[in-house]
């Protein structure tokens, strides 16, 4: 068949996946052999792959593939994330713009059915991007975070962790989301740096009898629209300013609130006014204070952010207006001091990022996390569950384990896991998975009989559920012991990003150290984030992520797979550009145009031309310690530099030289030996390369010969690779830096392709060029080569590594731009040599360094000061 100019994506992309997934490679069911299990991190339902998600499933698929391509049974099961709050922030915007329906109108089956509406219309969407993006995921194991047994096995242990102390219900103060209407656990607030404003106000004095006194205090604060809820002035019990306001009283501005003066160490004299207003209801650490001197609460708040009743004055303003609203009010009244700009740092929802987070008391559930933290703790730090890479991770992982805070798990939404906790009439409850079990246990519990019980209102944080993922895809929670379970988990790596660190990574630890006692994986690889060409973080707000569906439509699959792969080391963050595609895109043609060359070639035998036989022993013994390399790499993690290697292989060492070195002649046969390992080695390189670029690959793969049912490079195995010999790889570089160095030197002389030379080699190692001469030869367009024992006159000299080469033609020689290129080519040997025996000459060097990098530097000034041995020899015979 005729091959088309350039590669053609659409026309392998499709044809391909469809095949593999008819013939079931990607299906994987417990056997004999050794598991090599992933499951996909669930993107939420609510939308499509971002840039983020493409470089994760490219590098967990790249792992799936080369893993099933080694003898392991793969496993790679997809999935999806209900994501509650933002889910229910979607259906919520949906209901009122599309059908002018608000939440508070319907019930909560009615808004289920809804949610479910929209995850069914938007959870097939990022299934296709996968597909498109090649993902060799099990198609038979999709899981869903609200299937029927997840959220059975989501339940399930939350009465467990219930019944053993680990969870409970009490009123804390928690991060509020005023647009979401829900709690938000630590890990969901993001802080920014910011330049806000510090208002300074008065407090008039009074004393116990509610006299003015004609004093004032004056407390600095960045919330004046939370002033109406104090309860306090607090000073600092050794500050002589305020030693005479014991017993007195503030009024607070405003609201003409009488509050008392309190004394805490906590307060830093030396910071501001050394005063501090007292606002319980809306600070943490106003809260403790409150605790401890037994304040009053007063929430000026509303859950949406609006001034509530307690408030008095500006009820129903949204907080950021009410506070414009309050400066002013303050300002009028005299008692505004002063306004001044002040750093600080402020907390935003990471689901609503525009939305300011509020502290508030709620009632709430939690989960005990220190004594679940210590084993997750010790897995990491013992290496029983690997980081890569470690060295930037495992500070922090640990810190934060060391730190952890108790978990806030519920949410004030109707879409997730409906909380398992049963109240009567007065409030009393009791935790069960159903309403039968919890009518028998409030009976027994309470020693009376009730007819029905009322279910608590709110749902699981989302991460809640995802902690049991690596089990419950396997029915690990909802059916102990079953033997998919046994057999796949613990899973092998998890893929993940490094922001979820602590959502999703350590919460998994714990609960597979909790429920299955053992670690839910082996290694986990954090990708980088992912970054425009600019350095800023890719996001929708921005407009700066592209889409990827069309990425592959104008470059291909596998040229989006390489651009996102090429520059993206384990945890660095990297900066994506369309050029990386395009990158891809000549990597594609330069392999089909190795196979259209390739293919036009005639093997025969006995063609009676040489036979290039040093050209196959190289490039094999240059496959397999490009091969050995590869696995190397992939045992380290580090993908990127592996598909580097494979890209400098194919590119240059395959199509640049070894292509060109057996080339035969036009219209001339080549020998048949050689063009059936060209074919095996064209086969090896694309079975190396496909866990990276599987549909060019396989394209390519059935393109260079007829193949039978079943051969495919997708499942094909791979062969151990052999010890490279390392003295035919150093003959095969010596060749190519001669040819390179000749082939410059005739530019630089303006020779014409077709313009021969006689060559002529200076050396004292003669043998190192009887394999390579005819391949030298040939490449420089040399009618001859011979061995010189002195400088050949009225030639081009040229100097590579220690030997001289001297060119010979009919043309005439200029000698001035010889000797100017030796001088450069001096100059630029002696620096380096410089800056070598600096490094030689610093004992601190020499004593510190590894023997071997000691050697290396040697090893360099010995070639050097034999480089300019040569280039001295050959400027005294100009």
């Amino acid at each position: 068949m005729e091959l088309s100019k350039n590669y053609i994506p659409a026309s392998a992309e499709d044809k391909w996946y469809q095949h593999w997934t008819d013939k079931q490679y990607f299906r994987s069911v417990p056997d004999e052999r050794t598991p090599f299990t992933i499951v996909i991190p669930p993107p939420n339902v609510t939308g499509v792959l971002h840039m983020g998600h493409t470089l994760n499933e490219t590098v967990q698929d790249i792992l799936v593939r080369h893993a099933r391509m080694s003898g392991f049974n793969a496993c790679w099961v997809p999935g999806s994330d209900h994501a509650s709050i933002a889910t229910e922030t979607k259906v919520v915007n949906m209901l009122k713009e599309e059908k002018g329906i608000e939440k508070s109108q319907l019930t909560r089956e009615e808004f289920l059915r809804y949610a479910h509406e929209w995850k069914d219309k938007y959870g097939g969407i990022i299934y296709h991007q996968i597909k498109k993006l090649g993902c060799s995921v099990d198609w038979d194991r999709v899981t869903f975070t609200m299937d029927d047994h997840y959220y059975k096995a989501v339940i399930k242990v939350f009465v467990d962790l219930y019944n053993k102390g680990l969870i409970y219900r009490g009123a804390r103060m928690i991060n509020w989301d005023p647009k979401a209407k829900t709690a938000l656990s630590d890990e969901e607030v993001e802080y920014k740096e910011l330049t806000g404003k510090l208002y300074h106000v008065k407090y008039a004095i009074v004393n116990a009898a509610g006299e003015a006194t004609g004093e004032y205090i004056t407390i600095a604060t960045q919330r004046p629209e939370t002033i109406m809820g104090d309860t306090a002035i607090c000073v600092n019990p050794d500050d002589e300013r305020y030693a005479h306001l014991k017993g007195h009283f503030a009024v607070v501005p405003l609201v003409d609130r009488k509050v008392s003066v309190i004394f805490d160490t906590y307060v830093d004299k030396e910071f501001g006014t050394g005063a501090l207003k007292v606002t319980p209801a809306h600070d943490i650490n106003d809260y403790n204070l409150g605790l401890k001197h037994n304040l009053e609460i007063v929430d000026t708040l509303n859950d949406d952010g609006t001034l509530s009743a307690a408030a008095v004055v500006f009820v129903g303003e949204d907080r950021f207006r009410a506070r414009k609203k309050v400066v002013a009010a303050l300002q009028e009244q005299g008692l505004l001091v002063k306004e001044e700009e002040y750093a600080t740092r402020l907390g935003y929802s990471q689901r609503n990022p525009d939305t300011v987070v509020e502290p508030r008391i709620s009632t709430q559930w939690f989960v005990k996390m220190a004594d679940l933290a210590q084993p997750a703790l010790q897995a990491v730090v013992s290496g029983d569950v690997k980081i890569h890479p470690g060295d930037r991770f495992l500070a922090t992982y640990k810190y934060w384990m060391e730190n952890v805070k108790d978990w806030c798990i519920s949410r004030q939404l109707w879409w997730g896991q409906q909380i398992p906790a049963w109240y009567d009439e007065q409030g009393q409850f009791v935790v069960a998975a159903t309403q039968d079990e919890a009518l028998a246990l409030y009976e027994k519990t309470f020693g009376k009989k009730v007819s029905a019980l009322r279910q608590d209102q709110d749902c699981l944080d989302t991460w809640f559920s995802s902690w049991l993922w690596p089990m419950e895809v396997f029915k690990g929670i909802s059916d102990p012991g079953n033997k998919d379970a046994k057999y796949y988990y613990p899973t092998s790596v998890l893929v993940t990003g490094q922001d979820i660190i602590f959502f999703w990574v350590a919460r998994m630890i714990m609960a597979g150290l909790e429920y299955e006692q053992e670690k839910p994986f082996s290694d986990v690889y954090f990708t980088g984030m992912v970054r425009d060409k600019l350095g800023r973080k890719m996001s929708k707000s921005l407009g700066n992520s592209p889409d990827l569906l069309d990425l592959i439509e104008r470059f291909g699959a596998d040229a989006v797979r390489f651009g996102i792969m090429i520059s993206s080391p384990a945890g660095n963050d990297l900066l994506f550009d369309d050029a990386s595609c395009e990158q891809g895109r000549f990597f594609n043609n330069k392999m089909w145009n190795a196979l259209k060359l390739v293919k036009m070639w005639t093997p025969k035998q006995d063609t009676g031309a040489p036979v290039p036989t040093f050209a196959v022993e190289w490039f094999e013994n240059r496959l397999n310690e490009a091969h050995a390399e590869v696995e190397q790499l992939f045992k380290d993690f580090r993908l990127s530099e592996a598909l580097k290697v494979l890209y400098s292989l194919i590119w240059d060492d395959f199509c640049s030289w070894y292509l060109e070195w057996i080339k035969p002649g036009f219209e001339q046969p080549i020998d048949a030996g050689v063009y059936e390992k060209t074919l095996e080695f064209y086969e090896r390189l694309m079975q190396l390369l496909h866990p990276f670029m599987p549909f060019v690959t396989e394209e390519i793969y059935h393109l260079l010969r007829d193949r039978k049912e079943g051969d495919d490079l997708t499942i094909r195995q791979f062969a151990a690779p052999a010890a490279a010999h390392r003295p035919v790889l150093v003959e095969g570089a010596l060749a190519k830096e001669v040819i390179s160095s000749i082939r410059d030197a005739r530019n630089k002389h303006q020779f014409k392709p077709k313009d021969t030379i006689d060559l002529h080699i200076e050396t004292h190692h003669e043998n190192a060029f009887q394999r390579v001469e005819s391949i030298i030869a040939k490449q420089v367009n040399a009618a001859s080569v011979t061995y010189a024992k002195e400088p050949v006159n009225g030639a081009i000299a040229l100097v590579v590594g220690k030997d001289k080469f001297y060119l010979v033609s009919d043309r005439q020689v200029d000698t001035g731009a010889q000797k100017e290129q030796l001088l450069k080519d001096l100059d630029y040997q002696r620096g380096f040599l410089e800056s070598v025996e600096k490094k030689l000459n610093n004992e601190r060097f020499v004593a510190n360094a590894k023997p071997e990098v000691v050697a290396a530097e040697r090893k360099k000034q010995a070639d050097c000061l034999a480089k300019i041995q040569a280039i001295e020899e050959s400027l005294k015979s100009l």
